[in-house]
């Protein structure tokens, strides 16, 4: 390979890994260019699985500064860099490793450090983002709908008193009329202190000098005529 070649390869190594949220190093040997398309297909906007030299990828993953690598680097490798949900990538080549004995996870990195095979494992063993994104949503929605109930709750306890004063109201109108003072007014000793009443048989009695006056006075009248 020309020296120009060789450094424009390491050139889009290292634009790959930059590019990438991680990558997963494997081992292609013994899979038929039909099953590298189907691995490709499967992982979809998740990776970009790229056959890679192993000097050339050495050399691409110093100057992003990623140590540890070189001993992942040996015998044929495929690197799959990684652009979207790294769960789920690897969920996606673990899973063709289990159909296709063939491709081997040899390890990876994510966020610049390196992960050996068991560790790639158990990242894919990890929930998607899109699971952890809704179980999250999930606990946002429960907590505020806890907190709006505590809002809620004295304008709910302030509701139900109200219902229960309207409803008395509506029994003892007096209650909202100034009940207390009716009630006083009309008690027992407000009876005792009100005013006999009139005898109306006094009323009608005249005294029998002034009832006989009228009557002379006619007597009178009537001898004149």
């Amino acid at each position: 390979m020309a020296r120009s070649d060789r450094q424009a390869a390491v050139a889009d190594i290292v634009e790959s890994f930059n590019d990438a949220a991680g990558a997963v190093l494997t081992d292609y040997r013994g899979l038929t260019v039909k099953q590298l398309q189907e691995l490709r297909r499967s992982l979809g906007e998740n990776a970009n699985y790229a056959v890679v030299k192993n000097t050339l990828a050495k050399i691409a993953a110093n100057q992003v500064g990623i140590s540890g690598f070189d001993d992942l680097l040996a015998g044929p490798t495929a690197i799959a860099f990684i652009q979207g949900d790294v769960v789920e990538a690897a969920k996606g080549l673990r899973d063709f490793a289990k159909a296709n004995p063939a491709l081997i996870i040899k390890g990876g990195v994510l966020d610049g450090q390196p992960l050996d095979a068991a560790e790639v494992a158990k990242l894919a063993d990890l929930e998607s983002r899109e699971v952890l994104m809704g179980k999250l949503a999930g606990a946002m929605l429960a907590s505020l709908s806890q907190a709006v109930y505590l809002l809620n709750a004295p304008i709910a306890q302030a509701a139900r008193l109200a219902g229960a004063l309207q409803a008395k109201a509506e029994q003892d109108p007096s209650i909202l009329a100034g009940g207390a003072s009716q009630e006083a007014s009309t008690g027992p000793a407000a009876a005792e202190e009100a005013p006999a009443p009139a005898d109306e048989s006094a009323d009608a009695e005249v005294p029998a000098d002034e009832a006989a006056a009228p009557a002379e006075a006619s007597e009178g009248e009537a001898t004149e005529a």
